[in-house]
């Protein structure tokens, strides 16, 4: 039975730094431990994201003329994600809290597909809320991109 479960059951390693763990978050894709291109906190991440929704309310609300219908504001939410990653990479409220999103197999801009899939995972909510080990929510992991602090 110690064969079958101890893969996935044994927990961490005893040492730190021992078998696939990294010293610190985003090691083993080549990112800095603090500043400028470290990952960001889940905190900071968590911040932007109910920002980018308090924006999007506010444009449905202004776009529909006082009424808000859920929809249209997800729809909103959903637009201003891909386009300001596309563009910028990072969007209203990642700008505010100071973050970035970045690929982690190459130093290009995100662009369009990545930013695509990674908001349509993030409209599950859910792929946020599971991370590896560097913090990294499923969506990022499954895009291959990260969000950083920019500065």
């Amino acid at each position: 039975m110690a064969r079958i479960t101890g893969t996935w059951l044994s927990g961490s390693p005893a040492e730190p730094g021992q078998g696939d763990t990294p010293g610190y978050p985003g090691e083993l894709y080549g990112l800095p431990r603090e500043g400028a291109g470290s990952l960001a906190p889940t905190w900071r991440r968590v911040v932007a994201m109910f920002l980018d929704w308090f924006i999007a309310v506010g444009i449905a609300a202004v776009v529909m003329g006082g009424t808000v219908k859920p929809s249209v504001q997800l729809l909103v939410w959903f637009t201003i994600g891909v386009g300001a990653v596309t563009l910028f990479g990072f969007t209203p409220g990642q700008y505010f809290m100071k973050l970035r999103v970045v690929r982690v197999d190459a130093a290009v801009a995100v662009g369009f597909v990545r930013a695509l899939a990674r908001q349509v995972l993030l409209v599950f909510v859910v792929p946020a809320l599971f991370t590896d080990a560097d913090g990294r929510g499923m969506h990022d992991q499954a895009t291959g991109t990260a969000l950083v602090n920019a500065r």
